[in-house]
């Protein structure tokens, strides 16, 4: 990031997000032909209205694994894909079969799973086992070695994975393989974070619905549709607000191209043909906004929920964060903890940059990525962190929690970032 867009970029990000008006008109994405694009074009352009794009396949067209687990004819190598995963064991949904808003999963040994698809495609893309779907396996974190593709720098600014990377619990990069017919239902990703994902071989179709017409899509006793096709929505009876939802972007994904779906955009995704895709759940500065948002959501959602026991109950409070963290995997404390690893990196990088640390140890591939953005990059990172401290520490729920108590020391966080700030502008 050069200095020219970190100072158009601060107050963009400040200012309202537009009302997704042109979408819900003309119904259609940008598409990025080319790789002179640039990052800032991007980031612009993309990240900080929140709207979706694709990217072409020249972006991934010198990905190994596009070379290797697809055929000349451009279906999946089971051959290739058998020798590099065998007795891996893979999670697998049945997409004929609805658990709550979901589909159930089971763990299965790869090969077994390659068997079942080779027959599902030998019978005519059915079986008595419904159709089973490889998703939400993290391949990369269990294979580090396979360098199996390399994140386009456009997502490179990568917060979620970061955290969870740097106290090596989990990570958000997945594999999806799944048979023609394969489906994921209606959902929005978690914690409202950005994803992008690429078709590695197959295609697929996206149905998505800008943030807040969600609301439309909701049942009378306000459950999100399972599956915004079915006939059931056009029931008043059932779905009383059906028809003041905007009409979707639909969205054909082909062979080699990336889709980028922001924050909050509820999305419903079809494989077309056999498919193998890549996808990342990320988010940043851009978006760390709408993601703070989200929890405050997830939160007031939980205390109407239990609302009835409030006065009984000396620790209701943190009993509700407990609820909150059960159904989203976060809570206030681990988020103000996500921005505490987020603000100590770049504070860190920052101090590389002006030779203040040229001794201490810089975590890899990290630091590459850090450098790729520059500065520029790192001190508006610290700008959002900063903005999104001051919104926790002016909620009431956040305050409740004892901030000053609070290993990641919210405020002693944010003083620091404001005496970099001030070095860095």
């Amino acid at each position: 990031m050069d200095r020219e867009t970190f100072h158009a970029c601060c107050g963009v990000a400040r200012a309202p997000r537009r009302s997704y008006a042109r979408f819900r008109a003309a119904h259609f994405v940008d598409y990025i032909a080319r790789r002179e694009c640039s990052y800032a074009r991007f980031f612009n352009g993309y990240l900080v209205p929140n709207e979706p794009c694709v990217l072409s396949s020249c972006f991934t067209a010198g990905w190994r694994c596009r070379a290797r687990w697809v055929t000349p004819e451009g279906k999946p190598d089971f051959g290739r894909l058998l020798q590099d995963f065998d007795e891996t064991p893979v999670p697998v949904a049945n997409c004929n079969t609805k658990e709550y808003n979901s589909n159930p999963k089971q763990i299965l040994p790869f090969k077994e799973f390659i068997n079942y698809w080779k027959e599902y495609i030998q019978n005519g893309h059915s079986s008595t086992r419904g159709c089973l779907y490889l998703k939400d396996w993290h391949m990369t974190r269990e294979f580090p070695e396979l360098g199996a593709y390399s994140t386009p720098v456009f997502f490179s600014s990568d917060w979620l994975n970061e955290y969870w990377d740097t106290i090596e619990v989990d990570d958000y990069r997945f594999v999806y393989m799944g048979p023609k017919g394969s489906w994921t239902p209606f959902h929005a990703d978690v914690f409202h974070s950005y994803s992008w994902s690429a078709n590695i071989c197959g295609r697929k179709k996206w149905i998505l619905y800008p943030p807040g017409q969600e609301e439309f899509l909701r049942d009378c006793h306000g459950n999100l549709a399972y599956d915004v096709t079915a006939p059931a929505l056009k029931d008043k009876n059932l779905y009383p607000r059906y028809e003041e939802a905007c009409q979707p972007l639909e969205i054909i994904q082909e062979a080699g191209e990336i889709i980028f779906v922001p924050s909050g955009w509820h999305h419903q995704v079809y494989n077309l043909e056999d498919t193998i895709s890549i996808n990342h759940n990320w988010l940043n500065g851009c978006n760390v906004d709408l993601v703070w948002e989200f929890l405050q959501k997830e939160l007031s959602a939980v205390q109407r929920e239990i609302g009835e026991w409030r006065s009984t109950m000396d620790t209701w409070h943190e009993h509700c964060q407990v609820i909150m963290k059960s159904c989203t995997g976060i809570d206030y404390r681990e988020f103000a903890s996500f921005l505490k690893v987020i603000t100590e990196n770049r504070l860190s990088y920052l101090s590389s940059c002006s030779g203040a640390a040229e001794g201490s140890e810089r975590p890899r591939p990290l630091w590459d990525t850090l450098a790729t953005l520059g500065p520029h990059h790192a001190t508006f990172d610290l700008q959002q962190v900063a903005l999104t401290l001051e919104r926790m520490l002016a909620d009431d729920d956040f305050k409740r929690l004892g901030p000053g108590s609070l290993s990641s020391q919210p405020e002693s966080l944010l003083q620091r970032i404001r005496e970099a700030m001030r070095s860095a502008l």
